[in-house]
């Protein structure tokens, strides 16, 4: 049965903005780069899926650790949620209606960690994410997206590990 894990880079006060935030260093990166790697797939809302499609076909200013994230997330399966998208592009699959079925049926059938991606995607499936994994960043935004979109239940720390120079990642598991 595979494990349901929501994680992002987001700003001391709790907000995702990857145009704001520094770009991750190198052992940051790294560390994402293994973690798309590894992944059984991912289940994307809309708008994030939207944003990583940029990873769909290779661009002349990348340097090798970014060819390297996109051969693994063009190789990873995915899962879009979306009621307005009408098709999505290679490897994924739409998701219009049974959200929360889908996913169930998808954690039940794979094995290793199953991602979902965007936090209005996650605040719409909270009893189904068995770990959070927040990534804080040296900054504070004062508004944007907030990692939490709807209420959580209570949750409990299990790691904290500092990745690069400047993240701390903290994991809780609901309480």
């Amino acid at each position: 049965m595979a494990k349901l894990v929501f994680g992002m880079n987001l700003s001391l006060d709790g907000y995702i903005d990857h145009e704001r935030l520094a770009p991750p260093d190198a052992p940051l990166y790294r560390h994402w780069i293994e973690h798309v790697r590894d992944l059984a797939g991912s289940v994307y809302g809309r708008r994030m899926y939207e944003a990583m499609r940029y990873w769909d076909e290779d661009r002349p200013e990348w340097n090798a650790e970014h060819h390297e994230f996109a051969a693994a997330w063009r190789r990873q399966p995915k899962w879009v949620v979306s009621r307005t998208l009408k098709s999505v592009g290679p490897n994924a699959t739409l998701i219009a209606d049974d959200v929360a079925a889908t996913i169930r049926g998808l954690k039940e059938r794979l094995a290793g960690e199953l991602s979902v991606s965007g936090p209005e995607l996650a605040g719409s499936v909270t009893e189904l994410i068995d770990e959070y994994r927040l990534y804080f960043h040296p900054a504070v935004l004062g508004h944007g997206k907030p990692f939490f979109t709807r209420t959580r239940p209570p949750l409990r720390l299990v790691a904290s590990e500092r990745i690069g120079g400047d993240a701390i990642r903290l994991t809780y598991v609901p309480a």
